[in-house]
Formats: C-alpha cells, structure tokens, sequence
C-alpha cells in the first residue's frame, strides 16, 4: 500500500500518456517547474520531458542551494534565473556560494530554448508560481523515496537525510504545491508504461472547499 507524506491526496486514477501528450496538456510550456519529494523521481520526470523537445534544458534548484540552505533560496531562483528567463533573457548565473567556495561554471539556459524545465523540491512555492508557465507534482510512496534518496546519497546519510526532512514536510505541508500542478505525476508508476516516451499521470489535485 502506498504511504504518502502527511497532508498529501492521494492523486488517480493513473495512466500511461505520451511525453509529447503531457506538455500538449499543459500548453506547451516554455518554463515548466517540476516539485516533488526528495528521492521522489522529479530528476528523471525532469529528463524524459526535455528529451522529447529538441534544444530543450534542465535545470536544478540543488545547484541554486548549493551550501546556501535548504528552502531559502527563492530570491536567489527568482532573481538569478526565473525573472531573467521569464523576460526573454539569457541566463549564466552564478549563485554566491558558487564564488564563495570557488565552484566553477555558472547556471546556464538560452532564452531561445523551447523548454526551460526547473526541478527541484520547492521549486513549486506560491512566491515563484508567476515566473513559470505551468507546475507537475510528482508524487511517491514516502518509504520508496526515503529508500531511493539513501541509496543515492549513502546510508551514513540517514542523519542527513532526517535533518532534510524535517525541514522539507513542514516546508511543503505549508505550501502544498500540488494543489497548483497542471497534472500529477507517479514517481514510482506500477501502471505498464514505456519509459523512453511515457509518463503516468494523474488529473491535477484541487483544493477541497472550505
């Protein structure tokens, strides 16, 4: 049975939809945020949708958090990429950790790129909803995310990653980002799908009436 963090709907009926069908859904956005749980799968929901559009980029808010903190770093976004993109401008962005710690290379995206998508846990927050043109919610069972994230990250991470998370549930409990997502998507889909060209989805989630 799938346990989903506290506060969160579960989201369905799923299906298997074409990559190419889900951004028709969404409009064809050209900065497309994608928010979810740490460990969730947004990384590669990130990559299947850029790869099905030529010249399209990905971003990600880890490189704007980088030794900055763990959620506050939405002026950093807002001014350093989101604005500047939204304005039909180029990006090379250097957050200040990046010259603090001497970090080379700089945050990239061309204006000319069809599709700027922006992953990362609370790119999703209401402060940024105007720079984007459409949200995804990826949403996962909470003990797979937990396993995937201390499998990427190492088991002496635990520590770390409960540090994280104590941060992140009320963080996105406050904000409840899926309940402005386009459409939701299975970050650990048990629906039969390609995942060269596919995503599941689930119709978006809406607020209940108070």
């Amino acid at each position: 049975m799938t346990r989903l963090y506290a506060g969160e709907p579960a989201a369905g009926p799923w299906r298997a939809v074409p990559v190419t069908e889900v951004l028709a859904q969404l409009r064809r956005p050209r900065i497309l945020a994608v928010d979810g749980r740490s460990g969730g799968g947004k990384t590669t929901v990130a990559r299947r949708l850029a790869a099905a559009v030529p010249g399209a980029t990905v971003l990600h808010t880890d490189d704007v958090a980088w030794y900055h903190a763990f959620f506050d770093w939405a002026d950093l976004m807002r001014d350093g990429i989101l604005a500047p993109l939204h304005a039909g401008e180029d990006v090379a962005y250097r957050p200040p950790a990046w010259d603090e710690r001497g970090r080379d290379g700089a945050i990239t995206a061309s204006a000319a790129s069809p599709l700027v998508v922006v992953e990362g846990v609370g790119i999703g927050r209401r402060e940024l909803t105007r720079y984007f043109d459409a949200l995804l919610w990826v949403q996962t069972d909470e003990d797979e995310a937990r396993r995937r994230g201390l499998l990427r990250d190492g088991a002496d991470a635990a520590d770390v990653w409960a540090e994280w998370q104590a941060a992140e549930d009320p963080f996105q409990a406050e904000q409840r980002p899926w309940e402005r997502a386009g459409l939701i998507v299975s970050g650990a889909p048990d629906v039969p799908h390609d995942p060269r060209s596919e995503l599941v989805v689930a119709p978006a989630v809406r607020p209940s009436p108070a």
